[in-house]
Protein backbone atom coordinates (compact mmCIF):
# COMPACT_ATOMS: atom_id res chain seq x y z
CA UNK A 1 0.00 0.00 0.00
CA UNK A 2 1.43 3.51 -0.76
CA UNK A 3 2.07 6.01 1.25
CA UNK A 4 -0.49 8.22 0.10
CA UNK A 5 -3.27 5.39 0.24
CA UNK A 6 -2.25 4.65 3.74
CA UNK A 7 -2.78 7.77 4.80
CA UNK A 8 -5.86 7.99 3.19
CA UNK A 9 -6.93 4.50 5.02
CA UNK A 10 -6.19 6.56 7.99
CA UNK A 11 -8.31 9.19 7.52
CA UNK A 12 -11.01 7.56 6.78
CA UNK A 13 -11.36 5.50 10.06
CA UNK A 14 -9.46 2.01 9.24
CA UNK A 15 -6.07 0.98 10.26
CA UNK A 16 -4.59 -2.67 9.56
CA UNK A 17 -5.36 -4.49 12.46
CA UNK A 18 -9.08 -4.00 11.93
CA UNK A 19 -9.09 -5.33 8.42
CA UNK A 20 -9.67 -9.22 8.34
CA UNK A 21 -9.09 -10.16 5.49
CA UNK A 22 -7.74 -9.30 1.81
CA UNK A 23 -11.18 -8.50 0.26
CA UNK A 24 -11.82 -5.81 3.60
CA UNK A 25 -8.42 -4.59 3.07
CA UNK A 26 -9.15 -4.09 -0.52
CA UNK A 27 -12.34 -2.54 0.22
CA UNK A 28 -11.01 -0.06 2.45
CA UNK A 29 -8.23 0.95 0.04
CA UNK A 30 -10.30 1.22 -2.64
CA UNK A 31 -12.55 3.73 -0.89
CA UNK A 32 -9.95 5.57 0.47
CA UNK A 33 -8.25 5.85 -2.88
CA UNK A 34 -11.34 6.75 -4.05
CA UNK A 35 -12.08 9.80 -1.52
CA UNK A 36 -8.61 10.90 -2.51
CA UNK A 37 -9.37 10.90 -6.38
CA UNK A 38 -8.99 14.43 -6.42
CA UNK A 39 -6.32 14.61 -9.69
CA UNK A 40 -3.97 12.96 -7.09
CA UNK A 41 -4.01 9.58 -8.49
CA UNK A 42 -3.01 8.64 -12.46
CA UNK A 43 -5.52 6.93 -14.18
CA UNK A 44 -3.57 3.41 -14.24
CA UNK A 45 -4.22 3.79 -10.17
CA UNK A 46 -7.71 4.54 -10.72
CA UNK A 47 -8.83 1.75 -13.45
CA UNK A 48 -6.48 -0.68 -10.72
CA UNK A 49 -9.00 0.23 -7.99
CA UNK A 50 -11.87 -0.08 -10.06
CA UNK A 51 -11.10 -3.65 -11.48
CA UNK A 52 -10.23 -4.59 -7.58
CA UNK A 53 -14.06 -3.50 -6.93
CA UNK A 54 -15.10 -5.43 -9.64
CA UNK A 55 -13.70 -8.53 -8.55
CA UNK A 56 -14.35 -8.55 -5.39
CA UNK A 57 -18.01 -8.29 -6.23
CA UNK A 58 -17.81 -10.85 -8.78
CA UNK A 59 -16.32 -12.68 -5.81
CA UNK A 60 -19.11 -11.97 -3.94
CA UNK A 61 -21.13 -12.86 -6.37
CA UNK A 62 -19.65 -16.46 -7.40
CA UNK A 63 -20.17 -17.14 -3.32
CA UNK A 64 -24.09 -16.26 -3.39
CA UNK A 65 -24.14 -18.72 -6.19
CA UNK A 66 -22.69 -21.44 -4.48
CA UNK A 67 -25.31 -20.90 -1.51
CA UNK A 68 -27.80 -21.03 -3.34
CA UNK A 69 -26.95 -24.00 -4.96
CA UNK A 70 -25.88 -25.71 -1.65
CA UNK A 71 -30.05 -24.50 -0.18
CA UNK A 72 -31.28 -25.81 -3.83
CA UNK A 73 -29.41 -29.21 -3.47
CA UNK A 74 -30.67 -29.84 0.29
CA UNK A 75 -34.16 -28.85 -1.15
CA UNK A 76 -34.05 -31.74 -3.50
CA UNK A 77 -32.32 -34.00 -0.97
CA UNK A 78 -35.30 -32.83 1.32
CA UNK A 79 -37.65 -33.53 -1.21
CA UNK A 80 -36.00 -37.24 -2.39
CA UNK A 81 -36.14 -38.17 0.99
CA UNK A 82 -39.85 -37.77 1.78
CA UNK A 83 -41.02 -38.99 -1.79
CA UNK A 84 -38.75 -42.17 -1.00
CA UNK A 85 -40.74 -42.07 2.49
CA UNK A 86 -44.17 -41.88 1.16
CA UNK A 87 -42.77 -44.89 -1.91
CA UNK A 88 -42.04 -47.30 0.88
CA UNK A 89 -45.17 -46.38 2.73
CA UNK A 90 -47.19 -46.95 0.04
CA UNK A 91 -45.34 -50.22 -0.75
CA UNK A 92 -45.58 -51.11 2.75
CA UNK A 93 -49.41 -50.52 2.87
CA UNK A 94 -49.90 -52.45 -0.45
CA UNK A 95 -48.09 -55.24 0.61
CA UNK A 96 -50.44 -55.26 4.14
CA UNK A 97 -53.84 -54.70 1.72
CA UNK A 98 -52.59 -57.91 -0.26
CA UNK A 99 -51.61 -59.50 2.85
CA UNK A 100 -55.49 -59.17 3.57
CA UNK A 101 -56.91 -60.07 0.66
CA UNK A 102 -54.67 -63.34 0.35
CA UNK A 103 -55.89 -64.10 3.78
CA UNK A 104 -59.69 -63.30 2.88
CA UNK A 105 -59.86 -65.14 -0.06
CA UNK A 106 -58.05 -68.13 1.65
CA UNK A 107 -61.21 -68.20 4.51
CA UNK A 108 -63.45 -67.93 1.63
CA UNK A 109 -62.00 -70.86 -0.09
CA UNK A 110 -62.29 -72.90 3.05
CA UNK A 111 -65.67 -71.97 3.98
CA UNK A 112 -66.66 -72.60 0.00
CA UNK A 113 -64.88 -76.21 0.28
CA UNK A 114 -66.80 -76.65 3.53
CA UNK A 115 -69.62 -75.97 2.41
CA UNK A 116 -69.65 -77.81 -0.67
CA UNK A 117 -68.37 -80.87 0.97
CA UNK A 118 -71.35 -80.70 3.27
CA UNK A 119 -73.22 -83.93 3.41
CA UNK A 120 -76.25 -82.23 3.70
CA UNK A 121 -76.13 -79.56 1.27
CA UNK A 122 -78.57 -79.97 -1.64
CA UNK A 123 -78.97 -78.54 -5.25
CA UNK A 124 -81.09 -78.81 -8.03
CA UNK A 125 -80.91 -81.71 -10.19
CA UNK A 126 -81.70 -79.73 -13.68
CA UNK A 127 -82.05 -76.19 -14.77
CA UNK A 128 -84.27 -74.75 -17.38
CA UNK A 129 -86.99 -77.70 -17.12
CA UNK A 130 -90.36 -78.22 -17.20
CA UNK A 131 -92.30 -81.35 -15.32
CA UNK A 132 -94.39 -83.71 -17.73
CA UNK A 133 -94.83 -86.70 -15.46
CA UNK A 134 -95.22 -86.92 -11.73
CA UNK A 135 -94.54 -89.38 -9.05
CA UNK A 136 -97.74 -92.43 -9.07
CA UNK A 137 -99.12 -91.55 -12.11
CA UNK A 138 -100.63 -93.79 -14.42
CA UNK A 139 -100.94 -94.39 -17.57
CA UNK A 140 -100.02 -96.73 -20.96
CA UNK A 141 -96.31 -94.97 -21.28
CA UNK A 142 -95.18 -97.51 -18.33
CA UNK A 143 -95.86 -101.02 -16.84
CA UNK A 144 -96.84 -99.92 -13.28
CA UNK A 145 -97.78 -96.42 -11.81
CA UNK A 146 -94.57 -93.60 -12.47
CA UNK A 147 -92.05 -94.25 -10.33
CA UNK A 148 -89.92 -90.98 -10.32
CA UNK A 149 -90.57 -87.19 -11.75
CA UNK A 150 -89.82 -86.46 -14.96
CA UNK A 151 -88.24 -83.27 -15.70
CA UNK A 152 -88.38 -82.38 -19.42
CA UNK A 153 -85.39 -80.20 -20.78
CA UNK A 154 -83.27 -80.15 -23.80
CA UNK A 155 -81.09 -83.07 -24.76
CA UNK A 156 -77.39 -82.38 -23.26
CA UNK A 157 -78.69 -80.11 -20.52
CA UNK A 158 -76.51 -81.13 -17.67
CA UNK A 159 -77.72 -83.35 -14.87
CA UNK A 160 -76.40 -82.80 -11.34
CA UNK A 161 -76.07 -84.89 -8.20
CA UNK A 162 -78.99 -83.60 -5.80
CA UNK A 163 -76.32 -83.94 -2.71
CA UNK A 164 -72.92 -85.49 -1.85
CA UNK A 165 -72.98 -89.16 -2.20
CA UNK A 166 -70.56 -92.00 -3.80
CA UNK A 167 -71.95 -93.40 -7.52
CA UNK A 168 -73.08 -97.06 -6.86
CA UNK A 169 -73.74 -97.50 -10.78
CA UNK A 170 -73.39 -95.87 -13.97
CA UNK A 171 -75.00 -98.14 -16.74
CA UNK A 172 -77.26 -99.16 -19.25
CA UNK A 173 -80.36 -99.58 -16.78
CA UNK A 174 -82.82 -101.52 -19.54
CA UNK A 175 -86.24 -99.15 -19.71
CA UNK A 176 -83.94 -96.73 -18.25
CA UNK A 177 -81.46 -96.28 -20.54
CA UNK A 178 -77.89 -94.85 -19.27
CA UNK A 179 -78.59 -94.56 -15.24
CA UNK A 180 -76.59 -93.12 -12.60
CA UNK A 181 -77.25 -94.49 -9.29
CA UNK A 182 -75.86 -92.33 -6.25
CA UNK A 183 -76.03 -93.26 -2.55
CA UNK A 184 -76.03 -90.07 0.16
CA UNK A 185 -74.44 -90.48 3.78
CA UNK A 186 -78.00 -91.28 5.17
CA UNK A 187 -78.34 -94.16 3.09
CA UNK A 188 -80.75 -92.84 0.56
CA UNK A 189 -80.23 -93.35 -3.29
CA UNK A 190 -80.92 -91.12 -5.70
CA UNK A 191 -81.03 -92.00 -9.41
CA UNK A 192 -80.70 -90.40 -12.60
CA UNK A 193 -82.01 -91.91 -15.76
CA UNK A 194 -82.41 -91.69 -19.35
CA UNK A 195 -79.61 -89.69 -19.54
CA UNK A 196 -77.50 -89.18 -22.99
CA UNK A 197 -73.91 -89.93 -21.25
CA UNK A 198 -72.48 -90.35 -18.36
CA UNK A 199 -70.07 -87.89 -16.99
CA UNK A 200 -68.61 -90.14 -13.42
CA UNK A 201 -68.23 -93.52 -12.94
CA UNK A 202 -68.96 -95.83 -9.44
CA UNK A 203 -66.78 -95.14 -7.34
CA UNK A 204 -66.51 -91.81 -7.50
CA UNK A 205 -67.55 -89.23 -4.51
CA UNK A 206 -69.83 -86.18 -6.45
CA UNK A 207 -70.66 -82.99 -4.22
CA UNK A 208 -73.96 -81.41 -4.69
CA UNK A 209 -74.44 -79.88 -7.96
CA UNK A 210 -71.57 -82.06 -9.55
CA UNK A 211 -72.70 -83.00 -12.90
CA UNK A 212 -73.29 -87.01 -13.46
CA UNK A 213 -74.77 -87.02 -16.98
CA UNK A 214 -77.06 -84.93 -19.77
CA UNK A 215 -80.44 -85.43 -20.55
CA UNK A 216 -81.20 -87.77 -23.25
CA UNK A 217 -83.63 -90.10 -24.51
CA UNK A 218 -81.95 -93.54 -24.14
CA UNK A 219 -84.38 -96.34 -22.86
CA UNK A 220 -88.48 -96.33 -22.72
CA UNK A 221 -89.29 -92.32 -23.70
CA UNK A 222 -90.96 -90.48 -25.65
CA UNK A 223 -88.76 -86.85 -25.41
CA UNK A 224 -85.87 -85.50 -23.52
CA UNK A 225 -85.97 -85.80 -19.79
CA UNK A 226 -84.56 -86.63 -16.59
CA UNK A 227 -86.32 -89.37 -14.90
CA UNK A 228 -85.48 -88.77 -11.47
CA UNK A 229 -86.12 -91.37 -8.51
CA UNK A 230 -85.29 -91.10 -4.34
CA UNK A 231 -84.78 -94.94 -2.96
CA UNK A 232 -84.79 -94.24 1.06
CA UNK A 233 -81.61 -96.83 2.36
CA UNK A 234 -81.67 -98.08 -1.23
CA UNK A 235 -85.32 -99.73 -0.90
CA UNK A 236 -88.48 -98.82 -2.83
CA UNK A 237 -88.94 -94.98 -4.67
CA UNK A 238 -90.89 -92.74 -2.62
CA UNK A 239 -92.27 -89.37 -4.06
CA UNK A 240 -89.38 -87.51 -4.97
CA UNK A 241 -90.99 -83.76 -4.69
CA UNK A 242 -92.08 -84.08 -0.69
CA UNK A 243 -88.55 -85.24 -0.36
CA UNK A 244 -86.68 -82.61 -2.23
CA UNK A 245 -88.89 -80.08 -0.08
CA UNK A 246 -88.61 -81.54 3.45
CA UNK A 247 -85.29 -83.11 3.16
CA UNK A 248 -83.51 -80.39 0.67
CA UNK A 249 -85.26 -77.66 1.13
CA UNK A 250 -85.47 -77.11 -2.56
CA UNK A 251 -89.37 -76.28 -4.17
CA UNK A 252 -89.26 -77.79 -7.61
Amino acid sequence: MTAALAAAAGAVGFSHSTLASPTQANSAVNLAALSLDNGQLSGITTARIQARQLATRDSSRVQLAANDTNKKQAAAAALAKARAAKLNATQALTAKRASALALAKAKADAAEKKLRESATRCEMMISGYHITATFGQGGNRWARNHTGTDFAAPIGTPIRSVMKGVVIFADWAGPYGRQVQVRHADGTVTWYNHMSKFSVSVGETVYAGDQVGAVGVTGNTTGPHLHFEVHPDGGEAIDPMPWLRNHCGLNP
